[in-house]
């Protein structure tokens, strides 16, 4: 199977539907060795927090406009990948390995959509302009994801109301992971059908976000609509137990999660990875964290 070019999605619009390029892998192509059973860790202080007041006017500004709204995410431990006999499993989703994200984070509450991406950069690059503002933004490469990232903590700074140690960048693989299970421990942290939009219920495009069910801790479009950009360098998992495992140092390529309206269910799952070495595909789009000192 193709692992290495998930999304070289160059899109043609024929009849308002794109489809990608080529097909992505089912299986990763770094070598797992077992591991040893590890404790499911307790979720039951994983709930999301109560926004600082530090952070009100902030969350505030970013909810009129571009009209980004966040959950914030209290600090835990999970175990990140899959478990070997979980179906339709890829060899680089484990040795599952013990992650403790030490520190709360902001996420939003959505996939950046095409008119937030537009009220910030200044241009919508997405195939699906007609699918409306609501969309997803896709079309963007890891480096345009970073850009917006930086342009909004830029104004934000200017405004006043982010503080010098902070700075919006994309969720690490570990935060994401952690966030799409919120605090589930099965292949899927729900109801793909009721949650997705993927390649059976898609109709061949995405579909404005939080129009399907948000997983447990208010999260929409974890899976499915567009695959999801990580700040990480792609790469095997350490095994064992870590704190806030954010990727190899270096890497040729960084991590999708998530799945998309183009492919199936099982790309849904919540363990489920991917890479991308630098194209660009109406199948990716992305969106923001803000990690707290």
């Amino acid at each position: 199977m193709k692992r290495y070019c998930l999304v070289l999605a160059v899109a043609w619009v024929l009849a308002g539907c794109a489809n990608p390029a080529q097909e992505p892998r089912s299986a990763g192509e770094f070598h797992s060795f077992p591991a040893p059973p590890l404790p499911v860790p307790s979720t039951d202080t994983a709930a999301p927090l109560q926004p600082d007041p530090l952070f009100s006017r902030l969350l505030s500004r970013l909810a009129a406009n571009p009209g980004i709204k966040f959950v914030l995410l209290r600090a835990g431990t999970f175990l990140m990948g899959s478990t070997a006999d979980e179906a339709d499993r890829g060899t680089d989703e484990g040795p599952q390995t013990r992650v403790t994200l030490t520190r709360n984070y902001f996420l939003s509450v959505t996939d950046i959509t095409q008119g937030q991406y537009e009220a910030v950069m200044g241009t919508n690059p997405s195939d699906f302009k007609m699918v409306g503002k609501d969309a997803p933004v896709e079309n963007v490469s890891w480096n345009d994801a970073m850009a917006f990232c930086q342009k909004l903590t830029k104004r934000e700074r200017a405004a006043g109301d982010l503080p010098p140690d902070c700075a919006f960048t994309l969720p690490t693989e570990a935060q994401w992971e952690y966030a799409c299970r919120a605090g589930t421990t099965d292949a899927y942290a729900g109801d793909p059908a009721q949650m997705a939009w993927y390649g059976d219920n898609s109709g061949g495009k995405t579909h404005p976000v939080a129009t399907k069910l948000p997983n447990a801790w208010g999260l929409y479009d974890m899976t499915g609509n567009v695959y999801q950009w990580c700040l990480d360098w792609y790469g095997k998992y350490p095994g064992g137990e870590v704190k806030d495992w954010a990727g190899p140092a270096t890497g040729k390529a960084h991590v999708l999660r998530g799945g998309s309206w183009y492919y199936s269910e099982t790309y849904c799952r919540s363990a489920y990875r991917d890479f991308d070495p630098g194209f660009v595909g109406n199948i990716m789009g992305f969106r923001v964290a803000l990690t707290i000192p």
